[in-house]
């Protein structure tokens, strides 16, 4: 146990205890049936990357309520980092992306376990969604088995079902959502419970959860975390259509093709002028975009002024959470990391 210096100290350790538990997992596994090594080797690659922030909004959680360092809690933290895993490959699965972290998506991944002619699209998609269910149960196993008290574990029971309740509300509100709806609101409303709380709020909840920390400290940790989780998926659409894949690892077109409800192309619809509607309307859901059909929905942003609307949004929402934790009475470390956190989670990349 060694007391984390800054937050790469604290993923280096997240990441050993993921890498510890993902091995003996996939051995077990293996041992049923070395046929399942295709699916073994899915959930150790979808495991093995990410910037780990669930897992340190967790563990900072609990340190934010007066707790010490412990091996155990940065076990506990961990499991966050299945549950993300979990909901990326079902985001994967439900957009039908084929590249993230610069990798082939899981259900791509799979197609190389079947042969031609076997319909492998259809059974790799099939065995990614199975994979994706196996990576939730771990979280739950991996959280009760971290090495924490059981009378701290019960403490939070109730968190972890309006955890996973509210991540499928978000996922579920996105598959329903209108194609072609303009309202920014209704958007928020898909971020909120698809990213912003599983992210930011949950992770902290449960860390001061564990800790038996005084109620007013998780009303201090909503105040944070609901803007910041926002923020952080705000700058992620952004990323999406503006960024390039080999600076960040993933499709620029899927946010398009996939006529994703954000809020950054909800707000372009808003300003257009119905010319811009409808060249807006006619690419968005268009699953083969090409490069200058990209280029076209990237003006249309850009003049709308929806991107410096958004670039505006994410300002406000990471002022707004990091005032919120003044005058909370957050030991200074724990205070020091998580305005940290602020900016990592929804700074531009590179």
């Amino acid at each position: 146990m060694s007391e984390p210096r800054d937050q790469a100290s604290l993923k280096s350790r997240v990441d050993r205890e993921l890498d510890r538990f993902v091995r003996t997992e996939t051995e077990a596994l293996l041992a049923l049936d070395d046929t399942l090594a295709p699916l073994a080797d899915v959930l150790t690659s979808v495991t093995a990357r990410g910037k780990r922030l669930r897992s340190a909004f967790c563990y900072w959680g609990w340190r934010a309520a007066g707790r010490p360092d412990s091996d155990a809690m940065v076990r506990a933290a961990a499991s966050m980092e299945l549950v993300h895993a979990a909901a990326v490959v079902h985001d994967d699965i439900i957009d039908d992306s084929a590249l993230r972290h610069g990798l082939p998506t899981a259900q791509v991944a799979l197609r190389d376990a079947f042969p031609a002619g076997s319909r492998p699209k259809a059974r790799a998609r099939s065995l990614a969604m199975l994979a994706g269910d196996l990576l939730m149960a771990w979280a739950g196993q991996m959280f009760a088995g971290c090495g924490l008290p059981a009378a701290y574990l019960g403490q939070v029971r109730g968190l972890w079902a309006v955890l996973a309740r509210e991540l499928i509300a978000g996922e579920a509100l996105e598959v329903l959502h209108p194609e072609g709806e303009s309202d920014v609101q209704r958007s928020l409303k898909v971020i909120r419970y698809k990213t912003a709380k599983y992210t930011v709020e949950h992770p902290l909840h449960i860390g001061a959860g564990l800790a038996g920390a005084d109620p007013l400290l998780r009303e201090v940790f909503t105040d944070y975390g609901l803007p910041l989780g926002e923020a952080f998926q705000l700058r992620d659409d952004l990323i999406g259509l503006f960024g390039e894949p080999a600076t960040t690892g993933k499709s620029n077109t899927d946010d398009i093709s996939a006529a994703r409800p954000t809020a950054l192309i909800a707000l372009a619809r808003q300003s257009a002028t119905p010319a811009e509607r409808r060249e807006l309307t006619a690419l968005l859901g268009r699953r083969a975009l090409t490069a200058p059909q990209l280029g076209q929905v990237r003006a249309v942003v850009e003049r709308t002024g929806a991107r410096d609307r958004v670039e505006d949004m994410i300002g406000e929402r990471v002022r707004v959470a990091v005032g919120a934790l003044g005058g909370a009475g957050i030991p200074d470390l724990a205070h020091h990391s998580l305005t940290q956190l602020a900016t990592a989670a929804t700074s531009r990349p590179g």
